[in-house]
């Protein structure tokens, strides 16, 4: 090829005129220097090889020589450029690329295949040869650096290295599009979630709570435990309800035998006086009306009867001088009208002389128990019913308790328990009860002498006379028969101290008619001891 032409055609853009247009001569080119690199630009887009239409930019070159001869060629639309500035007027030179630092890969990164790659030259539609350097702008330049050429696709030569390294293809928009729909998933979420929150507390849950629980046991409970003291003596006691002329009441009684005899105490039955009703209710519900059979203020015991009801269950009875302070006890009543009502305690003393009643003021009324003394809870409605033991045995006939004022509440009735309940013993109860259903009467245990209940000192003095204005020893009586004359001081009773008429009184009633007891009494300064044989006395 000559030295004087350019290695190729100068590469401009095409297109065909507009009809009617003129078209301007082409303008003169200087040759190009020898050595001088031209570019070659490729095609347009829409001007593919072989689709039948001269791709411009690539006529075969005249024959060394030869003039050029002058064709008719379409022209450009635009207009001529006076400064020949590329692509539409002649190509300038070419510059090296500036030289540009890459970035270092991280230890143990893979480099990727060269740069475009065979598979990049075989897609393109055409392939250039790179543009040579002008000779005065050649230099030393280190291997990682190669001229740019934006419209060459095909793969550098031999021995040169890619302006830049493949890496994995970059997805910054489809990262961004993933970073903004995962923003939007957890927007949406908590949105979801607040509605649901709100939802469920407002509403309760989308389902019914259902919470766990033990299985329902079939089983007892053991015989000796409280429920089962209670399941087995709940049977056998019942509900009072008195009503006479003036006053009603409530109170608790127990089932004697099959024959239909409750046991209960007095003071449950007076208001009924000779003309009431008394009404008895079971633990099951069942109803009936009761009559009285008897019974005794002095010892305030009661036994009435139900008639035409089946299946009773005696409550068995069981020894009051068997029980030790300590044992356990179980209470079972009606407080307040609140029947069937359980309470558990212990025996905390025994042999308490109390006295209750009294309300008649000549005394008639008094009642005079040696009393077992229980913790278990009693309270008004409790009178009359059975203190038993961890056999479901009776011990003890509730009667009485001690209150921390003067015993009424502030609605006029009787205040409630503070743990100092008193109970008659079952032994004095059986022998109480046998006597009222046998004959209707009690009979009271005396020695025949009459006491001053207003003397102070330490015992029980015999008085000086009667109420009635006898003496206060009955002649051929068990104390004049013994021994006792008017004035002795009184001191034990079987070697059990007395400290007051009314704890002498409390001491022989707990004893039966004809016992024999042994007395310890002072008399002009010293003490004696005699023994006596009690008497009887019809109670009231």
């Amino acid at each position: 090829m000559d030295d004087g032409n350019p290695t190729g055609p100068k590469a401009t853009w095409w297109s065909r005129p507009p009809a009617g247009r003129a078209v301007p001569p082409e303008p003169e080119v200087p040759p190009a220097h020898s050595g001088e690199v031209t570019a070659q630009l490729p095609p347009l887009a829409d001007e593919v090889p072989g689709s039948g239409e001269h791709v411009p930019g690539a006529p075969p070159a005249p024959p060394a020589g030869q003039a050029s001869v002058r064709q008719e060629r379409p022209q450009p639309l635009h207009e001529p450029d006076e400064y020949s500035t590329p692509p539409y007027g002649g190509p300038g030179p070419w510059a090296p690329a500036p030289p540009v630092q890459l970035p270092t890969p991280a230890h143990g990164t893979p480099l990727p295949p060269p740069y475009a790659g065979q598979q990049g030259a075989q897609q393109g539609p055409q392939s250039y040869p790179p543009p040579q350097p002008h000779p005065t702008q050649r230099h030393q330049q280190p291997p990682q650096w190669v001229q740019y050429d934006p419209w060459n696709t095909a793969a550098p030569p031999p021995g040169q290295q890619p302006l830049t390294h493949h890496g994995e293809p970059r997805r910054t928009t489809r990262r961004r599009a993933g970073v903004a729909g995962a923003v939007l998933l957890a927007f949406a979420g908590c949105v979801l979630g607040g509605a649901v929150g709100a939802y469920i507390e407002r509403n309760g849950g989308f389902t019914s709570v259902e919470l766990p629980q033990a299985e329902r046991e079939s089983g007892g409970r053991a015989p000796d435990s409280v429920a089962g003291i209670a399941a087995s003596a709940l049977p056998s006691v019942v509900t009072l309800h008195v009503s006479g002329s003036d006053e009603q009441g409530t109170g608790t009684g127990f089932v004697l035998d099959r024959q239909g005899h409750i046991l209960t105490n007095n003071h449950v039955v007076q208001p009924a006086g000779s003309s009431g009703e008394i009404s008895v209710t079971f633990s099951g519900g069942q109803t009936a009306r009761a009559e009285l059979v008897g019974k005794d203020s002095g010892y305030d015991l009661a036994v009435v009867k139900v008639t035409g009801v089946s299946g009773l269950k005696p409550l068995p009875l069981g020894n009051s001088d068997n029980v030790r302070v300590g044992d356990p006890v179980v209470a079972i009543g009606a407080p307040f009208d609140l029947s069937n009502t359980v309470t558990s305690g212990i025996i905390s003393a025994k042999e308490r002389p109390i006295t209750a009643g009294g309300e008649s003021g000549d005394g008639s009324d008094v009642s005079y128990v040696d009393a077992l003394q229980t913790d278990a809870p009693i309270n008004p409605g409790n009178s009359g019913g059975p203190l038993v033991d961890t056999r479901a045995r009776v011990i003890g006939i509730n009667s009485a308790i001690r209150a921390a004022d003067s015993g009424a509440g502030p609605d006029g009735g009787q205040s409630g328990s503070i743990g100092l309940g008193f109970a008659i013993p079952i032994n004095q109860g059986k022998r109480v009860a046998e006597e009222l259903i046998n004959t209707g009467k009690a009979t009271h245990p005396v020695i025949g002498v009459s006491l001053d209940l207003e003397y102070t000192g330490d015992g029980a003095r015999v008085g000086t006379k009667a109420a009635d204005g006898g003496p206060a020893v009955t002649p051929g009586g068990p104390g004049a028969k013994a021994g006792i004359e008017a004035g002795d001081v009184i001191t034990e009773v079987d070697g059990q101290r007395v400290h007051s008429g009314e704890e002498l009184i409390v001491k022989i009633r707990a004893h039966r008619p004809g016992d024999r007891l042994e007395l310890t009494l002072l008399r002009g300064g010293r003490e004696r001891t005699l023994t006596v044989a009690l008497g009887s006395a019809d109670g009231t």
